[in-house]
């Protein structure tokens, strides 16, 4: 009897019945597993929303706030942490919506200048950034290599490429870019990638569903524009599914679409969301993760000579381990085992559990879900993510926002709340974690309809923060007070012959008889991007050694590292800048 290979036993399954075929999201409809004895271990980061005394006011204005016609109402944003105008401090972009009636007056795109006193100042009108319409994805990067990052967003209607003029200022060159579109696309995911490692970075989007509202039947209408009987918006199955493209970036302001050159454009039938670039399978070269909503998810395997190869059914990412097609929504990517190779955690609809991939090293990946303890939480629908060490102890930690699409349906189904808590699960460091709620602070357990969130330090006292989107109301701005001994380092990195951002590079930590390694990447979570700095937890540990791989491969190594401090590393020259962190107030 031949052997099977692994994608042709999944595709069959693909083909099978499954729980929740007959509504318009995949959900495993899996009970969660019972929760063992507390550790009762201290948790020594605790979170706190500082948004209103940081002066982010403004709503995230997303269709109607108590009903929801079309599947375009419900998804929403990101946001991003993004240094735009070069001081060392976290700044905040946030994206905003509209509705289909109009938008309320004032409502726009926001960019938040850092005061480095813990609040912030709208910048939105001086920069040239209050773009208005239905924003979804923002990725950052250096992609003209002038030492700014500059900033790549997808809408419903038409991509928009802005570049930093340096002086606080944006220029939209869209059109000068060659990344105007014809007809009107659903762009969802998005990253910058110097996917042949020529030091300048590509453009990679993902488009979610092709939408026209005048095409689509209201809720109830079809059999998948229900959930659990209850009439609600329709899709995404049912609706025409997105597709993935490609940019080159020619070195002069411009790009071209190598979209069928590459092979991307072979990636069809799924409903394409959140995107990251990042090398899985240890050869040196970025490869790409699309996770796609009730559809199979992309692992896009970097073949070195300008082409991908779709290789998620038999590495084991593009459906869970049972073979079933998952809402996959956000993506956190770190090294949770400390093994060196890079994890992917992605969440998902309400009852079903958020996946944790473990890799193996060769880009093959294992669902560890339930054996690492994340089968305890199937409460609610999932968004962004992040795989970081967040009370520095040297183990990376997952969290993610929830809340859901349905705001109708609370009335009949008080179980499946509109607005629901963060969730956060600390790292035991034996392979296993348990979900905290109250220990995290009031950050973690206050309720909100979330999307985007971005994960940075935007107080630079050395621990991770969050930026979160809220559904028609003002963001989150979850301020981390780690308390006790924990030490930590900060590594940005800035490229000389790799691209400018060093978006690629690869920083292995060597600490405590621990390995850790992160990348660098320019979009994650739900739709958004993360602070471009590394971020390690050391514990313990009094003195690390990095290994840093540049993205065109090069290998630089640094030898005890300071502690407790953020290094700026300059490709070939080392570190050129030893800062230490801002004293809390």
């Amino acid at each position: 009897m031949s052997t099977l290979s692994r994608r042709t036993v999944l595709s069959s399954l693909l083909a099978a019945p499954v729980a929740g075929a007959f509504q318009g999201v995949s959900s495993r409809v899996v009970k969660p597993q019972p929760k063992g004895k507390f550790s009762g271990l201290p948790f020594h980061a605790k979170f706190t929303d500082i948004a209103p005394a940081a002066g982010l006011h403004a709503p995230l204005i997303y269709g109607p706030p108590d009903h929801k016609t079309f599947i375009i109402e419900t998804v929403a944003c990101g946001c991003a942490f993004i240094d735009f105008d070069n001081d060392g401090w976290l700044d905040i972009f946030l994206l905003n919506g509209t509705r289909l009636e109009g938008a309320p007056e004032g409502t726009s795109n926001k960019l938040y200048k850092n005061n480095r006193d813990g609040t912030f100042s709208d910048v939105t009108a001086k920069a040239g950034l209050a773009g208005t319409g239905w924003a979804s994805g923002v990725t950052v990067g250096d992609f003209n290599n002038d030492g700014n990052d500059d900033l790549f967003l997808t809408y419903w209607g038409q991509n928009v490429l802005y570049r930093n003029n340096g002086d606080g200022t944006f220029t939209d060159v869209t059109e000068h870019s060659g990344l105007l579109h014809e007809g009107k696309r659903w762009g969802a995911g998005c990253t910058f990638i110097d996917y042949d490692r020529d030091g300048r970075l590509d453009l990679f989007v993902a488009n979610y569903l092709e939408f026209e509202p005048n095409r689509i039947p209201k809720p109830g209408e079809s059999t998948f524009c229900n959930w659990k009987g209850i009439p609600v918006n329709c899709g995404p199955k049912g609706l025409p599914p997105g597709y993935v493209s490609l940019y080159h970036n020619n070195g002069d302001g411009t790009f071209t679409d190598v979209s069928e050159k590459s092979g991307v454009a072979k990636c069809k039938g799924s409903y394409c969301m959140t995107t990251v670039a990042a090398d899985f399978d240890n050869d040196g070269w970025p490869d790409l993760y699309v996770a796609c909503d009730s559809t199979p998810s992309f692992l896009l395997k970097n073949n070195h000579d300008g082409t991908f190869t779709d290789v998620g059914l038999e590495t084991g990412v593009a459906l869970n381990e049972d073979g079933m097609e998952q809402a996959g929504m956000g993506l956190g990517i770190g090294d949770y085992n400390l093994d060196g190779n890079l994890d992917i955690l992605k969440t998902h609809f309400a009852d079903d559990t958020a996946v944790l991939y473990r890799n193996d090293g060769k880009g093959n990946f294992e669902d560890v879900t339930n054996s690492v303890g994340l089968g305890v939480e199937t409460r609610y629908i999932s968004w962004g993510a992040g795989m970081f060490d967040l009370d520095n102890d040297g183990n990376p930690d997952l969290f993610w926002v929830t809340g859901s699409v349905y705001p109708e349906i609370e009335k009949t189904l008080p179980n499946y709340p509109f607005k629901s808590p963060r969730i956060l699960f600390r790292n035991l460091g034996d392979g296993k974690f348990e979900e905290l709620m109250d220990q995290a602070g009031t950050g973690v357990t206050t309720p909100h309809a979330s999307r985007g969130a971005a994960f940075g330090d935007f107080d630079n006292d050395g621990d991770v923060d969050v930026l979160i989107l809220n559904l028609n109301e003002p963001p989150s701005l979850l301020r981390n007070d780690v308390s006790g001994t924990n030490h930590w380092l900060k590594v940005k990195l800035i490229g000389v012959k790799s691209n400018r951002s060093a978006i690629g590079a690869r920083v292995t930590a060597h600490y405590g008889g621990k390995m850790q390694a992160q990348e660098v990447t320019a979009q994650a979570s739900f739709y958004s991007a993360n602070d471009l700095r590394v971020h390690f937890g050391l514990g313990t540990a009094q003195t690390v050694n990095l290994d840093i791989r540049w993205p065109n491969g090069s290998v630089e190594k640094i030898a005890n590292a300071p502690v407790d401090r953020l290094l700026t590393v300059r490709e070939g020259a080392g570190i050129v800048k030893n800062e230490a962190p801002q004293k809390r107030s």
